[in-house]
């Protein structure tokens, strides 16, 4: 059972990979057919890649391939933790494949494509405007909808087998409204697999798999997934933990971090312009 559970989410989340990383390398590498698709093209492909995920280990697992889903889940006792690290490794390794499958699949283009960010880019997130913070809180609030959304869906009756594709509509839902800020990773096995094999496939002029970042995406969706979780328990089911109000707390100051920083930013630039 636990062998079936691990071949599950690995391959869940290699399929995950393969289709998501997949529309990423055709709308962006040079003299791909589907290059200049643009962002709609991506965040259909990606909530398609989720929902296909999902659809083909549905009966092995609970198919999270998300450790933000599995973490989540397990920190309001709707998973067990003694799983946790069988279903976070499973879903890292899987990463990692899919990623190697998208290397291969477009060979010709990484020597074709000259700028090394977006070679990057096919394998692992990257903000559109850099300030760890803010873009902290960004990979929070997409992980935060994710797994709330998951938890209505999962409350609610739906005809079955549509479960994957609801799920797949969310994800898009997630990336249109929210994922233009970071790339929206809401998965650290997503960004974290791609990553390890960007730094060790040889793809051709590739550049930095820029490590300095590399937290935001694992940190942010887990901080945001396990708040989700306690916040559905905490407004749907009337369960006012110690560890909701605690998260509360943690995230107010983060926030408030976050403007602080940014209005700084806004007022020191208004000073450069005006002393230039």
């Amino acid at each position: 059972m636990a062998e079936s559970e691990f071949l599950a989410e690995l391959i869940g989340t290699m399929i995950l990979i393969i289709l998501g990383g997949g529309v990423v390398g055709g709308v962006t590498l040079k003299s791909s057919k589907a290059e200049g698709s643009g962002w709609v093209v991506i965040t259909i492909a990606w909530g398609l890649a989720v929902a296909f995920g999902v659809y083909a280990v549905g009966n092995y697992s609970p198919a999270h391939i998300n450790p933000a889903v599995t973490i989540g889940f397990a920190s309001i006792g709707e998973f067990p933790w003694s799983k946790v690290p069988m279903y976070v490794t499973a879903q890292i390794i899987g990463a990692i494949i899919g990623a190697a499958v998208v290397f291969i699949n477009y060979l010709p283009h990484w020597r074709k494509t000259k700028d090394q960010a977006t070679k990057l880019g096919v394998f692992a997130t990257g903000p559109a405007i850099r300030s760890p913070l803010a873009n902290l809180l960004s990979e929070m609030v997409g992980t935060f909808v994710l797994v709330l959304g998951l938890l209505f869906i999962g409350a609610n009756e739906f005809t079955e087998g549509l479960n994957p594709i609801i799920v797949g509509v969310l994800i898009i839902a997630i990336g249109m409204s929210l994922g233009g800020a970071t790339g929206y990773a809401i998965n650290p096995a997503r960004d974290l697999g791609p990553r390890i094999a960007h730094a060790l496939l040889p793809i051709p002029g590739k550049g930095s798999s820029d490590w300095e970042y590399a937290w935001v995406p694992i940190v942010g969706p887990i901080l945001g997934g396990i708040y989700g979780a306690f916040f559905y328990d905490a407004l749907f089911i009337g369960e006012f933990t110690a560890v909701f109000w605690i998260l509360s707390v943690v995230i107010a100051l983060l926030i408030i971090g976050a403007v602080s920083m940014e209005t700084k930013g806004e007022r020191s630039a208004k000073i450069n312009n005006h002393n230039a």
